[in-house]
Parts: C-alpha cells; structure tokens; sequence
C-alpha cells in the first residue's frame, strides 16, 4: 500500500523531523511511504524512503493519485497564528486526497489557535471526513469533539522514539545541562540578558558544562552561538539525525527549553526539565509532566531569581522515573496502533 506523508519534512527542525522518523517506524510493514519533503534527497539519504518534493505541486497532486492513502504526519499543522498560507496548504491537500477517495489519518496533531473563521469551517469539514485522527493534546481533542469528530488523545509520538547515542557528546565535561532556544518575538533582549546572566551564574555556582542545542539550526544556531560566546565551559551540538539528537539528552542532568520537543525529549530521558513557554502546547506539557517552567509573556525575572530557581530543582528536583517514562512511551504507542488499523 502506498501512502503518501505529509508533515513539516525537510526543513530541518529536529522535533518534526522526530515525528516522522517515529511515524516512519510507527507504519505497518506492508505500507510504502512517500514523504512529501522541502529538501526530498536528504529526507530520502536520512530515512532510505520515496520522497517528492512538497513544493512541486504537480508532482504532488500525480503522488496523491497514485497511493492509496494520506497522512499528515504530526505536529501543529493546523494553525494560523503565522499565517493562513500553511494550514491551508495542509488542509487543501487533505481535502484532495478524500475527494479522490483515499484513506486519510490526522496523526498525532495539535490544533490552533485557527482565529480566521474560514480556515475553522475547512479544517471542520476535513477533520470530519479523515478515516482516522489522533490528537497529542486536550485541548484539540475537545476542539475537534466539539466539531463533532471522535479522537484518540495520546502523548506525542516521540515519547516512543527509540534514542542513539551521539559520540562526540562523551567527550564533553560533566556534569551537563541542555539549552535549546528559538528565536522567538517573545524572547525580547531583556529575556535574553536575563538568560545569559543566570546560566553565568547557575554555572558558577555548580561547575556544570552547558550543551546549547539548536534544534533547528537555519532558524537557531546564531542564537546560540550568540550564548554560547557569553558564557564560559558551553558547547554547541547539532546531531545530524533525530534518533541522536533524542540521545543527547540522556548525558543531562537539567534541560531548559523553549522547544516543544526539547521538553518531550528531556522528560522522556528522565532530565529534570525547565520550560520557557513561547506558546499554549509548551505551557499544556509543562503542567501534565508538574515540572517548573516560566511563560516568556511575563517579565522576565530577575538573573538571581532565576538562577536560584534553575537551583533548587537542580539540587531538590527528580525527573520522570523509568516507570513513568514508560507509562508515557506506552501511551504514545497507541498513535501506532491507529495507523495498524487504518492501513491493514
């Protein structure tokens, strides 16, 4: 069977790239996948699957009518907050695929904020057609009840996500903490003079070697070369495949992190986890998981505040236990499960 992916491939940030991997591996053996990717040959090098490029439309449309089955693959696709050209590049594409009659999942997404009223009605209308959907969040599993659409709510998917060691990691100092940032309206400069003075001080006062991880390197590695030149005994990691980059995280003692995937990457290797939220599904993980965070719409507090409170959870604080790590891998095991039933 062949079932054409449709995600945010091939632009290099490392928690979309996650989720296909782990869709990838989630699909039942018999299903060829065709992954609609912005840079299809490193997609095609990185996994050894069929890829089409997702911006050649024609192209596309022919992939669309060749298989059998559609699936966007993960993440918050389905929002304008940015703009309106992407959800309705997702949901046009969606709609092609269930007029053609083919078998169509909404995996493991978020949803909104959609604030314009025609991209609610469409996103509506093809939700309520897809054979199958699956939500990692409550708030868009009761977005889409309330449209009338039954879902299956599991954690992310890359709580499942089998993790590589990252060798050039063990050469680093311990102990180490993460850092992953984006640039971001709400990262102001006073937010960024804040972080810099506290990891100063976090770091003077427990010797820690500070591991800055751009997960999207285009969009974030001059924001952490630009810590990274402010603070003392930090490094700068950009493993080139996503089963790495979750592996890094396994050699934290604490992450903080912007990044939604840096927190689910953290929790789930049992890192004591700080969160910097710049957007609700940040905010939504931080309090399932009760680990401490701050939302970067605030004011920043001040570097001594800070650094006591990155402190106190470093000193007094526990990450997941194996257990509970596993409760959560568990739960997201049933994204897997919902592609099992629709594509065999």
């Amino acid at each position: 069977m062949r079932v054409v992916l449709c995600g945010y491939y091939g632009y290099g940030n490392g928690g979309d790239e996650a989720l296909l991997l782990t869709l990838l591996q989630m699909l039942p053996p018999s299903v060829q996948p065709v992954v609609l990717s912005a840079q299809p040959r490193v997609t095609q090098q990185l996994y050894g699957v069929a890829t089409c490029h997702r911006w050649h439309l024609g192209q596309v449309l022919v992939e669309i009518a060749r298989s059998q089955g559609f699936v966007w693959g993960g993440g918050s696709l389905i929002q304008d907050k940015t703009s309106w050209a992407s959800p309705l590049y997702y949901l046009g594409l969606m709609a092609v695929a269930q007029l053609l009659g083919k078998r169509t999942v909404a995996w493991a997404q978020g949803i909104g904020p959609l604030e314009r009223p025609w991209l609610r009605r469409l996103a509506r209308w093809v939700f309520r057609r897809c054979q199958a959907v699956s939500v990692r969040d409550k708030p868009a599993a009761e977005q889409l009840r309330q449209w009338g659409r039954a879902v299956l709510l599991a954690p992310d998917p890359v709580w499942a996500l089998p993790e590589q060691p990252y060798w050039p990691l063990s050469d680093l100092p311990a102990p180490r903490i993460a850092v992953v940032l984006r640039p971001h309206r709400l990262l102001t400069p006073a937010w960024l003079d804040t972080l810099t003075q506290a990891l100063r001080q976090f770091q003077q006062a427990t010797g820690v070697w500070v591991v800055f991880l751009p997960f999207q390197p285009q969009t974030d590695r001059a924001l952490a070369q630009q810590l990274q030149r402010s603070v003392a005994e930090s490094s700068l990691l950009e493993p080139p495949h996503p089963a790495q980059l979750k592996g890094v995280f396994r050699g934290m003692e604490l992450v903080v992190t912007m990044r939604y995937h840096g927190l689910v990457m953290g929790a789930a290797a049992g890192c004591r986890c700080f969160s910097l939220s710049y957007d609700p599904k940040v905010s939504q993980l931080q309090r399932e998981l009760a680990m401490p965070g701050w939302d970067l719409r605030q004011p920043p507090p001040s570097p001594q505040d800070l650094s006591r409170q990155w402190l106190d959870l470093y000193a007094n604080g526990e990450g997941l236990s194996p257990a509970q790590v596993q409760a959560w891998a568990d739960r997201a095991m049933l994204h897997g499960e919902l592609l099992q039933q629709v594509f065999t």
